[in-house]
C-alpha cells in the first residue's frame, strides 16, 4: 500500500467527487478510479457508497480514513524532522549583547560554536538589556543577554551570572581605601549612569529611592568606555556589576556596596512561544554547557 495512494483515496473523500480529485491532483479520473479500486482489492472490501450526488465511506473506508490521517500526519512531523535534522548545519543566529558585559567571553562562545557548525553565521547588535528584550518579544532577534528582570513571561531564560554592584571611583576620591560603603553615603555624589537604555539605571535609581535619596546624575551614555573615563577624570561615581567593574583601568577603585546590596542577575533569553528552529536548539544547548562554568 503505497502512501500516495493513500493521499490520494484521501482526497476523494474530501472533495466526494472523483472528478473534481482527478482535477486537484492532476491525473486522469481512469487512473485515479484505477488506484481506489487497488486499494479496495488489496483491503477485501468497497470503501465508497457510490451515488449521483456524492461519494460516501463505507465502513471499510472509515476505517482506513482514520488511520490513514494518523499516517499523513506522521509523514508530515518525519518530514519536518528530516528537515530540522539536514539544516542543522546551516542557519543564521541573531544575537543581542549589553555594551557592560564581558564581550570576549562571547565571543569565545560563538566563536566555538562556529566552529562546530561552520556554515552558520551571526548578527550581532549591542543595546540595553530594554531594548534587546522589546527586540525578542518581537521576533527582531533570536537571543539576547539580559539583566533579568522581576517580570518574564514573554520569554524563557537560562540565568549564568549572579553578582552585586559595585561602586566604581576615581583613584583621588575620599572614600578609596574602604572595604565597604553603604549606599546612603553616596547620597551627595554625582552619578555617571548608562541611558534610559539599560535596565542597570533602572536598578541603581529604584535601590536609591528605596534607602531615600534622588541620585544626582551629572551625566549619562549608552558606552562603557566614556563612563570609565569620565570616573578616571573624577568627573563622579558610578556603580557597575563586580565583574565588569574588574576588568577597569588601575586608575579607578571598586568598592563593595551594602545596606543595601544591589543585585545583578545576567541571563540569555529565547522568546517563549516562537517557532525553535534545530540550529536555535542546539546552540541553546551549546550555550548552557557553556555558560554554566562561568565562575
Amino acid at each position: 500500500m503505497e502512501i500516495k495512494h493513500l493521499q490520494y483515496f484521501m482526497e476523494v473523500t474530501r472533495t466526494g467527487n472523483f472528478t473534481h480529485t482527478a482535477e486537484n491532483l492532476y491525473i486522469t479520473q481512469p487512473a485515479l478510479s484505477r488506484i481506489i479500486k487497488s486499494l479496495e482489492d488489496e483491503l477485501g472490501a468497497p470503501l465508497f457508497i457510490r451515488s449521483r450526488k456524492k461519494l460516501k465511506l463505507t465502513e471499510a473506508g472509515q476505517v482506513l480514513y482514520k488511520h490513514a490521517q494518523e499516517i499523513e500526519n506522521q509523514v508530515q512531523l518525519m518530514e519536518t524532522d528530516l528537515d530540522r535534522l539536514l539544516t542543522l548545519k546551516k542557519g543564521h543566529i541573531r544575537i543581542g549583547l549589553p555594551t557592560i558585559i564581558n564581550s570576549f567571553f562571547f565571543s569565545d562562545l560563538i566563536g566555538s560554536f562556529h566552529q562546530e557548525y561552520p556554515e552558520v553565521t551571526f548578527g550581532l547588535e549591542e543595546d540595553g538589556s530594554k531594548l534587546i528584550e522589546d527586540k525578542i518579544v518581537h521576533g527582531q532577534l533570536d537571543f539576547g543577554v539580559i539583566v533579568l528582570p522581576k517580570k518574564h513571561d514573554s520569554y524563557d531564560y537560562y540565568t549564568f551570572v549572579n553578582e552585586r554592584l559595585r561602586l566604581v571611583i576615581p583613584s583621588s576620591h575620599h572614600l578609596v581605601g574602604k572595604q565597604k560603603v553603604s549606599l546612603h553615603e553616596l547620597k551627595g555624589e554625582a552619578f555617571i549612569m548608562f541611558n534610559q537604555d539599560f535596565s542597570l539605571r533602572n536598578r541603581i535609581l529604584t535601590a536609591c529611592n528605596d534607602t531615600g535619596f534622588q541620585p544626582r546624575i551629572i551625566s549619562e551614555t549608552s558606552q562603557l568606555d566614556f563612563i570609565e573615563e569620565m570616573v578616571a577624570s573624577n568627573l563622579g561615581i558610578t556603580l557597575l556589576p563586580e565583574s565588569t567593574s574588574l576588568k577597569l583601568t588601575s586608575q579607578i577603585q571598586t568598592i563593595a556596596v551594602v545596606n543595601p546590596s544591589i543585585e545583578w542577575n545576567l541571563a540569555m533569553i529565547w522568546k517563549n512561544d516562537a517557532y525553535l528552529s534545530q540550529t536555535n536548539k542546539e546552540f541553546i544547548r551549546f550555550a548552557k554547557e557553556r555558560l554554566k562554568t562561568l565562575p
